[in-house]
Order: structure tokens, then C-alpha cells, then sequence
């Protein structure tokens, strides 16, 4: 009998013991879990929050191209981003790619053609008025862009061609990819007014104008849908009646 009871009392001992030494285990192996879990967090850096806008057509098809703009709706002044200051607009198949370029007050852009064909580049635009003599493949020295406004480009040789280079003082500005959307690192907290322009778009310019609050953890979204349908052609175009040289 006490044999029995010294077996059982040896057995559960040697259960306790194995127990104990598994909770010993099993909170080593979970603090060494948890410790890496905090390092992984301390080394990977938190996402930045996103501001995003999107802009569709009247049937809600996406639409890139679009010109975005966002300044502070109180109209502080805000130094501009560190953006580029040089940008290319190339020409391909008789077109300017891309068609739409947006740039910084001050920015410089390049003009290649590398098309199979001489084309003649002018601007008869109030922000800027400038021409290239007729060329293919040679480079002409880069055109500097210190005016806001719309500058309207043509072709002296190709009418059909038509581009557009929007310049711009607001502090974040972009174009809209295949998607409809432009994504940026959200500014900081407060609101801002968004503007939206396109050579396409025909809904009035009040319409294409709003306040949307940014949250500093957040970011946010804006989605403008167009209630008109688009230009068949895009608009302003160059005339050579304008054109003073």
C-alpha cells in the first residue's frame, strides 16, 4: 500500500515536474516571440498616410491626365514641395507624350523628338511664348516655365498635334494615372482645397473645385465625379492667328 502511494505520489511529481518545465519553456519561447515581433515593429517604419483623389467620368469610367492641385483652403502661403525641376515632354506618332504635363513654377522641360518626322514646337500662351525651329532627333536646349498658367503647345507642321503644360504655385500637384487617382503623401492636418483640370473635361470650373479635411493618421479621399460628358476634342487648342513671331 504505501508502495502504491509512494508510485503515485513519484508519478504525479514527475507530471508536475514536466509540466512546470513546459510553462518554463513555453514562456521563454513566447518572450522571445513577443521580443522579435517588437524588433520587426521598431525596424519596419510605420506607412505614411495617403491622400488620394480620384476622378471618373459621368459614367464612372476612371480618367487619367488630370491635372490635380491642393493648397491650404485658408490660403496660408506653403513653401512647395521638393518636386523635380526638369521634366520632358517627348514626341511620338505625331503626338507630345504625354499630352498633359503638369510642373512647378520655375521647372525646366525638354522637348526630344523622336518621331520620324521634322516638327516646329511653339506656344502662342500668355505664360509663355516660345518656338523651336524645325527639327528631328536634335535636342533643343530646355524651356524654362517661370509663369503660372496654361501654355497651349502646337506644331507648325502638324496641326493635329496639341499639348498642354500646366504650371503651377500650389505646394502638391500631379496627374491622374490610367486608374483616375492621384496618390501623394498626405500634407499636413487641416483642410485644403483640391482643383482638377483637364483639356477634356467640359463640367464648369466651379464644379471642379473642393475642401476636403486631411486627418494626420489617415490621410483621405476625395472622388469627383464629372456630370457632363467629355470634350469630343480637347480644348483650349493653339491658333495660329496668335501666333506673333
Amino acid at each position: 500500500m504505501s508502495h502504491h502511494r509512494s508510485g503515485a505520489r513519484g508519478a504525479s511529481g514527475w507530471r508536475g515536474g514536466s509540466a512546470t518545465r513546459f510553462a518554463r519553456q513555453f514562456l521563454r519561447s513566447a518572450k522571445y516571440v513577443t521580443f522579435c515581433l517588437a524588433l520587426v515593429g521598431a525596424i519596419r517604419p510605420c506607412a505614411a498616410a495617403e491622400l488620394a483623389v480620384s476622378v471618373v467620368e459621368a459614367s464612372g469610367r476612371a480618367l487619367g491626365d488630370v491635372v490635380v492641385t491642393i493648397a491650404p483652403a485658408s490660403g496660408a502661403a506653403v513653401l512647395p514641395t521638393s518636386g523635380p525641376r526638369s521634366a520632358v515632354m517627348d514626341q511620338r506618332h505625331r503626338a507630345f507624350v504625354p499630352r498633359v504635363l503638369a510642373i512647378a513654377t520655375g521647372a525646366s522641360v525638354e522637348f526630344p523628338n523622336n518621331d520620324d518626322v521634322n516638327h516646329q514646337v511653339y506656344s502662342f500662351s500668355p505664360a509663355k511664348r516660345f518656338q523651336l525651329p524645325l527639327y528631328k532627333g536634335a535636342h533643343h536646349p530646355p524651356v524654362s516655365f517661370d509663369q503660372q498658367g496654361l501654355v497651349v503647345l502646337g506644331c507648325n507642321i502638324h496641326d493635329e498635334m496639341v499639348g498642354y503644360i500646366y504650371v503651377t504655385d500650389a505646394p502638391w500637384f500631379g496627374t491622374t494615372g490610367p486608374d483616375g487617382t492621384l496618390r501623394i503623401t498626405a500634407p499636413p492636418a487641416g483642410d485644403y482645397r483640391i482643383s482638377i483640370w483637364s483639356p477634356l473635361i467640359a463640367d464648369p470650373p466651379s464644379a471642379l473645385t473642393r475642401i476636403v479635411h486631411v486627418d494626420a493618421a489617415e490621410g483621405a479621399t476625395s472622388r469627383v465625379q464629372l456630370t457632363r460628358a467629355l470634350r469630343a476634342r480637347p480644348e483650349p487648342r493653339p491658333r495660329r492667328g496668335d501666333w506673333e513671331y
